[in-house]
This record gives C-alpha cells, sequence and structure tokens, in this order.
C-alpha cells in the first residue's frame, strides 16, 4: 500500500518497517490502562492499514514542508530521475495496455474469476459463495486463467499488434 502511494520503494521499505515497529510495540503494551495498543475487539487488518495510511501522510506532510535543494548536482539528479520515472511510466503503459487486450481475449468465466479475486480482493471462500462453485474449482479455475493470460501477455510482447495496412509501427 505504501509503495502504490509513494511510487518509491525506497521510501515504502522505510514506512513499512516503522509501522512494523509501531506494531510490535503496541502488541506489546498491555491495554488496560486506557492506551492506544491493538483493542483484539477490532479487526487487525483495518488497524494495520490506518497506522501506514497516517505514517504515507505524515511522511507526505513532511515532504511538503521541507525546501528542494536546487543546487546544480540536486537538479541534474532531478532530471535523470525524471528520465528514468519517464521510461519506467512508458514501459508500465505498455504493460497495462497488454494486460487490457489480454483480458479481453479471455472467456467470462476465466475474467470474471480473475477480476473478483484481483480487483475486488475477494478470497476465494467469498467467490464460491457468491458463485456456487466448490473452491477447489475456483483454484484450479483462476491458475490456468492466470497461465491462459500470461500466455496471451508474452504473445503480445513477442509479436505486437498490426495495423491495418499490416505493417509495425
Amino acid at each position: 500500500m505504501a509503495r502504490s502511494r509513494l511510487h518509491d520503494d525506497d521510501l515504502a521499505e522505510e514506512i513499512t518497517q516503522s509501522v512494523f515497529v509501531t506494531v510490535a510495540t503496541k502488541l506489546g503494551q498491555s491495554n488496560g490502562s486506557g492506551g492506544s495498543g491493538y483493542d483484539e475487539q477490532g479487526r487487525f487488518e483495518p488497524w494495520l492499514f490506518r497506522i501506514t495510511m497516517n505514517r504515507v501522510r505524515d511522511l507526505c506532510r513532511k515532504r511538503t514542508r521541507h525546501a528542494t535543494p536546487t543546487a546544480p548536482e540536486h537538479l541534474n539528479a532531478f532530471e535523470a530521475r525524471h528520465e528514468n520515472e519517464a521510461n519506467e511510466q512508458d514501459e508500465s503503459f505498455a504493460q497495462s495496455t497488454r494486460l487490457r487486450v489480454a483480458m479481453a481475449q479471455l472467456s467470462d468465466r476465466d475474467r470474471e474469476i480473475i477480476e473478483l479475486r484481483h480487483h475486488g480482493q475477494l478470497s476465494f471462500k467469498q467467490i464460491a459463495e457468491i458463485s456456487g462453485d466448490p473452491i477447489g474449482t475456483l483454484l484450479a479455475r483462476h491458475h490456468r486463467a492466470l497461465k491462459k493470460l500470461r500466455d496471451l501477455m508474452d504473445t503480445q510482447s513477442t509479436n505486437p499488434p498490426q495495423h491495418e495496412s499490416g505493417e509495425s509501427p
């Protein structure tokens, strides 16, 4: 979650370490004194996400309050980083496009299980309740659908789509 919000692996790793230090500290505290430790009556995952989001927000606020260095060596580093980010964005866009094209080629059942599992973030048990299928069947279908998706994306990367004239761009 931190990586998707910050778009920086190093900062996300720092945030994650900080969150787990906080979690370990709070779990070690006794909550009988009215402290802000983890209350076992609540759900652990939302509590963990709340800590993470608070750390991300704090970092973003802190970053906006500090002046950015403008020495030439810092500007050169910024330009190089900007070029790398542009290249990464181009690759990310190309990958997203390949994924959308490949998803469109899957059967409705294959596309549905991938969307429920990965976009909807549902467990296989929840998907089984929705579809009425046994969990084992869903696991096998999910595995096959991901393999088909991977194969379709690999095929696209080795054989880019042709334009109407039959020529590559």
